[in-house]
Order: C-alpha cells, then sequence, then structure tokens
C-alpha cells in the first residue's frame, strides 16, 4: 500500500460487525492498481451510534464517501441528504459520497453491479426479456438495473405475490414503457433468467424456479457467490443453458462503489 499521509483520501465502510468485511482488502489494491492516493479503513458502528457516526463523518474533509454494510443498509436512507432513484427505489443504501460541503447523498449498487457483471462477461441485457427471481433488497435492485439497462420486458416472481406485486409497481413508477409482469416458477419464454434469492445458499434448499421449463437457449444467472456452483446453474447447464455465476456482481461493484465514492457518480 502507498503511504498515507496528510494528502491522502480517506474511505470507510461501516459495519457491525467488522471483523469478516473483505472490501476494504479490493478497494485498497484498486487504489494501488489506480495510482490513486486513497485508503479505505473499516469502522465498527453500532445501530444506535449510526446517525452520531455519520455526523461526525461529515465534518472530515478529507473523507470521500463509506461503503454501508450489514446492519445499516436501510437506516442510513433517513440520514443521507439525497438518494439515487435506486436507493430510493429499493429502500436502502450500500455506498455514500461525500460532498465537499458535508452533504451526504446514498445510492445503491447491487443492480448496477451485476448488470456491469454481466456486461463484462459479454452478456448484454438490452433488448433481452428477463424472468427474475425475488422481491428484497438484491432482487429489487436488480429488477432496477435490467429495467435501466434496457430490457425488452421483465417478468418477476417470487413466493409472496404481493411483494412481486409491490416491486413490480415501484419499478413501473420508474419505467412506465416498460412491459412488466408478476410471473410463476415457469420462467420459460425469457432470454435472461436471473436468481435473486437466497435459494442454493443451503445444499438442501429449492430450486427458485421449475428447471424443467428451461431451454438451450436460455442465460441462467446467480447472484449467490457461495457455492459458486449452485444446484440452479448444474440444473440449468444440464439443461445446455448457458450459466453465469455470482462472483462477477461483486467484482464488478468494486469498482463502482470506488468511483461512486470518490465522485458521486458511477465514473
Amino acid at each position: 500500500m502507498n503511504e498515507i499521509t496528510g494528502h491522502t483520501t480517506v474511505f470507510g465502510i461501516l459495519a457491525d460487525p467488522i471483523h469478516h468485511v473483505k472490501t476494504p482488502q479490493r478497494i485498497n489494491a484498486l487504489f494501488q492498481s489506480q495510482g490513486f492516493d486513497g485508503v479505505m479503513v473499516p469502522i465498527h458502528v453500532k445501530p444506535q451510534d449510526l446517525e452520531t457516526v455519520l455526523a461526525g463523518l461529515r465534518g472530515m474533509h478529507n473523507l470521500a464517501g463509506c461503503v454501508i454494510t450489514v446492519p445499516h443498509k436501510t437506516a442510513i436512507t433517513a440520514l443521507c441528504d439525497e438518494l439515487t432513484d435506486a436507493a430510493r427505489a429499493v429502500g436502502a443504501v450500500n455506498v455514500i459520497h461525500r460532498r465537499a460541503n458535508g452533504q451526504v447523498i446514498g445510492t445503491m449498487l447491487d443492480g448496477e453491479g451485476f448488470v456491469a457483471g454481466l456486461r463484462q462477461a459479454g452478456i448484454e441485457p438490452r433488448g433481452r426479456s428477463a424472468w427474475l427471481a425475488g422481491a428484497g433488497g438484491a432482487a429489487s435492485a436488480i429488477a432496477v438495473a435490467l429495467a435501466r439497462s434496457g430490457v425488452s420486458r421483465l417478468t418477476l416472481h417470487n413466493r409472496t405475490r404481493s411483494k412481486a406485486q409491490d416491486l413490480l409497481a415501484r419499478v413501473q413508477a420508474m419505467h412506465p414503457q416498460l412491459s412488466l409482469a408478476v410471473g410463476s416458477e415457469d420462467a420459460g419464454g425469457h432470454d435472461l433468467v436471473v436468481n435473486a434469492t437466497s435459494l442454493g445458499m443451503a445444499a438442501d434448499d429449492p430450486l427458485p424456479l421449475d428447471a424443467s421449463r428451461l431451454q438451450a437457449s436460455q442465460i441462467v444467472a446467480e447472484i449467490i457467490m457461495t457455492p459458486a456452483d449452485t444446484a440452479l446453474l448444474q440444473a440449468a447447464r444440464a439443461r445446455g443453458c448457458r450459466v453465469h455465476p455470482g462472483a462477477p456482481m461483486l467484482a464488478a461493484q468494486i469498482a463502482l462503489m470506488a468511483a461512486f465514492m470518490r465522485n458521486g457518480t458511477l465514473t
């Protein structure tokens, strides 16, 4: 790592607990590769102290931004001065940028990271039809990002149908011209199939869809990183589908996080 001086721009990651975080190592390696004089440090913040800590960060003139993770992603939305469309739609923030005047803008990059990971793998979502399983935080972010990327239509499936309908309404408000529907476990007839649920993390989890309906022409993508080769990806591969694992989402998100923390934009 480069020497830390009074000229170094400081970044943080706010979490509770903090011991497990890997983002500082990745961000610092990226800064070093870019020749940028910056450093990210872990900041252990309990939920009851979040507001106090953020107030202090506003007064740190050499701090440009922070990554926000569990359990603060939802609570910090009320403390930001401004939220991006993605953060408002999801109701959560995972990165903040501190402006020179101390104002804080928050965004949610799970969805943008997922789309960037697809594109880096040569999968362009624009013009494709997409089927998405899930309606939680990650799924909401991905739904918004897929809509923004220019998919031709988007079908949402969730075990609790009302949650899918609520997410659909939020996406529709942002993209009124997009064809949206609440779907079933049958993902047939879509170019891109995405599992944005936690199903697949445990060996005995059921599949998030009816794998017998998958077609060889489809691309099946995961957001789960461990295990890397989920039961869904194995089933999709057996049906002749192209598969896309969860790891590229995080790798792509690191660069987006660094850019947003530094500039308040994704570039």
